[in-house]
């Protein structure tokens, strides 16, 4: 369960897009809201965790995929926490309970991109 804990004095984490986009469509309304809201737990420093955040160890370190159910499409957005920001490496829809190996190469290599940019 998520435990937010604010002392009034931090400042929201700065979102940082490295791919992919929320957008109506393919998003429906209600799908994108449910993603702008999670982002926005996460600036605030909230930790989430399942149903809504699952771990992504396969792409790195303090790695995430939000997990997203549309009407009709499963969305993921893998992201990570930096002290200072949350990244967004990517945006997919997911139709298999495996993470396309293309997605985690691509998320590796856009995340190596920022820490060595």
């Amino acid at each position: 369960m998520s435990n937010p804990t604010y002392t009034g004095e931090e400042r929201e984490k700065t979102a940082i897009w490295l791919g992919g986009a929320i957008k109506t469509p393919p998003f429906s309304k209600v799908a994108r809201f449910e993603a702008g809201m999670l982002l926005r737990r996460l600036q605030k420093g909230e930790v989430l965790s399942m149903p809504h955040s699952k771990p992504m160890a396969a792409i790195g370190p303090r790695c995430h995929e939000l997990r997203i159910t549309d009407e009709t499409m499963r969305w993921r957005i893998i992201y990570r926490v930096d002290a200072d920001v949350i990244l967004v490496a990517e945006i997919f829809s997911k139709r298999t309970r495996k993470t396309p190996k293309n997605v985690i190469k691509t998320c590796r290599r856009r995340l190596r991109g920022y820490d060595n940019g």
